[in-house]
């Protein structure tokens, strides 16, 4: 992948846009289907690029108790269609979150959902209680992190000890709980009942699948933790047969499509596979403008698509 130069001077490449086709998710209203993926964002970058404010959402990176410095380097690898990263969720922490970037998104008018991201129940637990009165619009629950409360595995691939995390995290706060889902798992649709059962508003999904790369001349792996997270084109049909699956056992939760998006066609996809609404990811990571130009493709696509714009607006999908 080919690494991205930011300009000199800031320069809004995309310029703002009057929004037709709206959504809901969990209650909030988005002005377009469109959102910006947990840990392909940061303001002072995206910012360079486009109004963050016309997105449909803002999805921050994930946050922790204390400030992550994030795995060793080599830390991110190439890929055909894709990548392979293993950052560690590399972040300063739920306080200075609070005291710097969710207050500059605020006052610009963004509407924000705060990903929260932990090592153990009480990490959870204590991001969300700081963020439970914050102006946050929406909490993204990262159950995918290596949570040592439960043997170094992701508290996402239990559904006993999600639904007790969720259940948890549930009681300490009013605003709309998103639960970012794992793909490594073998019965998705357990797992999202789970959630939902426990107390979760909406579901997002999916978030990355575990792979690798070798260095044929070292016959080692390239990245220093090993294994990493695949994302980028190559996902595309795995999270859409992802949301499908989830949509067709519960019909009535709002699930926010993520994975291999990177143009509105691929946008629409994920919502007549049943997504309310979608994240772009990857694609941000070589084309900085991705986030809006997806939003903006798949706005005019909308226009034909009466039927399914109406679904959309009312908070229902296809």
């Amino acid at each position: 992948m080919t690494a991205t130069v930011r300009p000199s001077e800031p320069m809004n490449v995309i310029e703002p846009h009057e929004w037709r086709h709206g959504t809901v998710v969990a209650g909030v209203k988005w002005k377009n289907p469109v959102g910006t993926a947990s840990g392909t964002f940061q303001l002072d970058a995206c910012g360079d690029y486009y109004d963050v404010t016309q997105m449909g959402a803002i999805c921050t990176k994930g946050v922790s108790p204390v400030p992550w410095e994030g795995n060793p380097g080599p830390r991110i690898a190439e890929s055909p269609a894709g990548m392979v990263n293993s950052v560690g969720l590399q972040n300063p922490g739920v306080d200075h979150y609070l005291a710097d970037e969710l207050p500059k998104l605020k006052e610009l008018g963004a509407l924000v959902i705060t990903n929260v991201a932990g090592h153990s129940d009480e990490d959870y637990a204590e991001v969300t209680a700081k963020l439970a009165d914050s102006d946050a619009d929406m909490l993204e629950i990262n159950v995918s992190c290596p949570n040592v409360s439960h043997g170094g595995m992701s508290v996402g691939t239990d559904p006993a000890t999600l639904s007790r995390l969720i259940g948890r995290l549930r009681k300490m706060t009013d605003k709309p709980m998103i639960v970012k889902l794992s793909p490594n798992v073998t019965d998705i649709v357990t797992i999202a009942h789970a959630a939902v059962d426990a107390g979760a508003d909406a579901l997002s999904l999916i978030n990355t699948l575990v792979g690798m790369r070798i260095d044929i001349d070292t016959g080692k792996p390239i990245m220093a933790n090993r294994t990493g997270g695949v994302s980028g084109p190559a996902v595309l049909p795995i999270g859409l047969g992802f949301v499908w699956r989830v949509r067709q056992a519960i019909p009535d939760i709002p699930i926010i499509g993520i994975g291999g998006i990177d143009s509105g066609e691929k946008a629409l996809e994920y919502l007549y596979a049943g997504a309310n609404a979608v994240e772009v990811g990857a694609a941000a990571l070589t084309d900085p403008t991705a986030p809006m130009r997806v939003a903006r493709e798949l706005d005019d696509l909308l226009d034909s698509r009466p039927d399914l714009a109406a679904k959309l607006a009312q908070g229902k999908s296809w």
